[in-house]
């Protein structure tokens, strides 16, 4: 029996999120001032590197939502 497009969906979705949790949770590591030196610039620029990417994303599911036309 062939996946339907909503299992594929939910089945790489599922995994996705997941792995990107866990690597945020890992960068979150880096957050040990005893292990690490950074600045709140620093901090900064990669946070807003993260948002811009999740922004981006979001959009990209939104515009999806939005593809038909009609004239009414």
């Amino acid at each position: 029996m062939s996946e339907t497009k909503r299992d594929a969906f939910k089945r790489l979705a599922t995994k996705r999120t997941t792995a990107v949790i866990e690597r945020i949770r890992v960068l979150s590591n880096c957050s040990n001032p005893y292990a690490y030196e950074y600045t709140d610039e620093d901090v900064k620029r990669i946070f807003t590197a993260i948002e811009r990417e999740l922004k981006a994303a979001r959009t990209k599911f939104q515009q999806n939502e939005n593809r038909s036309f009609t004239l009414e």
